[in-house]
Parts: structure tokens; C-alpha cells; sequence
């Protein structure tokens, strides 16, 4: 922690898609924080703002603000405030992913237009609003990074929509770190193992997903929100510089099993 602390200390972020704090965003402000990073912090809504709020604020969240991708203008109000208090911006946690839950828990076959829509525009399309809100903000290059899933890349039951969609996100992660690149500003994305998130409890037989995992990962272990975090520091940090355009996995070696 200590070594990554001193390429961090300073740095300047955003972190969207906490909910409690079991959430994934909020295991990555964990470890940024212990790293010496600044950074705000968005909610959803007004009541997930009773859950986000404290812990925004054991944070130390410079920032507190609401944040619906899909209502108009909140998204350039969060960076109007970061530019307003900071002047620059050196990272982004996209954590945020929405599918009505009929359509996720249908087949793909028999997903509605008006689902399948929400789920790309939630889960997809925002994180290429938020680079493209982000991009002058990083005068001094920056990173981005969002949350995928195995899902994206092998048909993974009861996943449904979702996989289609997390695919979506992964090759947006490609050709963003293409077009940004010459700004020095490196777009990943990390792929974490099951977790017990409360995004993740939506998911038809979830705990049958996490005891396959489980069973399969070469250390019989999952890994944790604090191990996302950590991973996520790295690919902020300089130390995770020649990294970019990549789906990182952070599974235990769950994805190299069969």
C-alpha cells in the first residue's frame, strides 16, 4: 500500500456506483483513500442518499452529489462541480450497470427493445459520457476504469442480457483508450469474480454462481471488493502506465478454468 501510495497521494477522481458497503466502488474508495487520493462521490437518488452519504463522508469525500445517468444534466453538474473545485480530474470508477429485471431474468431471445435500451444506456453508453465529459478535465493525462464481468466474454447462466452488454462495454473500453490515448489518458476495464454485491443479488441463483466459483478458483476462495480496490489503485497509479485498452481479471484464476 505504501508504494502505491506515493504515485497516488494527490490524485484527483470520481467514483460512481456506490450503494452500501459491500458495493465495488466503494472498496476501490476504500484503498484510494488509505492511498492519499481525493475524489467524489455520486449517488443515485434521494433515498440512496441515506445509505451513500455517510459513507462518503467517513471518506472524506470532497464531493457529494446526485447522479442519474439518465436524467439530463446530472451528469454535467458532477463535472461542473470537479471543475469548479479542482480545476482537473486525474481518474474515473465506472461502477454503475441497470437491466429492468424482467429482461434479466429472460432469455436473451425474448429481451424487449425498451430493456435491452436501458441496459446499454445505464451500463455502456454512460461510461462514454463520462470520457468525453472527463477528457478536458485530464490536462495532465488521466485513467478511467469500469467494472465487467466474465459474462461478457463466455455464456455464464442466468446472466442473460447482461452478457451482451458487458461485451458492449468491454470493446467501448478498447476504442475509448484508442482515441485517447494521444492525451495520455488510458481507459480499462477490471473483471472481477462473483461478489456479493447487492447489484450482483439480482442475478436468478446467485449463490449457486458464487459456489461454482468457489469450487473452481484454484484457491477455493473468492476474491473481495478490497481486492478490486486494489487492483483498481494499481491501474490509476503510474505504476499501471503501459496498461490500457485491457479487461483486467481479478477472479483467483476463476477464468482460465473450464
Amino acid at each position: 500500500m505504501q508504494n502505491l501510495s506515493n504515485v497516488i497521494a494527490g490524485k484527483k477522481g470520481l467514483i460512481v456506483g456506490i450503494a452500501n458497503d459491500n458495493s465495488i466502488a466503494y472498496g476501490c474508495a476504500e484503498v484510494l483513500k488509505q492511498c492519499g487520493a481525493e475524489f467524489a462521490v455520486t449517488y443515485l437518488n434521494e433515498k440512496a442518499e441515506r445509505f451513500v452519504r455517510p459513507l462518503a463522508e467517513s471518506l472524506g469525500a470532497g464531493i457529494i452529489m446526485p447522479m442519474d445517468v439518465e436524467a439530463p444534466g446530472q451528469l454535467e453538474a458532477v463535472f461542473a462541480e470537479i471543475e469548479k473545485k479542482w480545476g482537473k480530474l486525474d481518474f474515473v470508477i465506472h461502477s454503475i450497470a441497470f437491466c429492468p429485471m424482467d429482461d434479466l431474468h429472460g432469455r436473451v431471445t425474448d429481451c424487449s427493445a425498451e430493456g435491452f435500451g436501458q441496459a446499454m444506456r445505464v451500463s455502456c453508453y454512460s461510461l462514454i459520457e463520462m470520457a468525453r465529459l472527463a477528457e478536458p478535465l485530464m490536462t495532465d493525462g488521466g485513467t478511467i476504469v469500469t467494472m465487467t464481468y466474465y459474462g461478457a466474454d463466455k455464456v455464464v447462466e442466468n446472466y442473460n442480457v447482461m452478457g451482451p452488454v458487458k461485451a458492449a462495454l468491454e470493446s467501448t473500453v478498447r476504442y475509448l483508450a484508442a482515441e485517447l490515448g494521444r492525451k495520455r489518458i488510458r481507459v480499462n476495464a477490471v473483471s472481477p469474480g462473483p461478489l456479493r454485491t447487492r447489484a450482483a443479488s439480482g442475478i436468478a441463483h446467485f449463490d449457486r454462481l458464487i459456489e461454482d466459483a468457489i469450487a473452481k478458483t484454484p484457491e477455493h476462495k473468492l476474491v473481495d471488493i478490497e481486492d478490486v480496490g486494489m487492483t483498481t489503485a494499481f491501474l490509476i497509479s503510474d505504476a499501471g502506465r503501459a496498461l490500457t485498452g485491457e479487461t483486467v481479471y481479478v477472479d483467483r484464476g476463476f477464468h482460465h478454468m473450464v
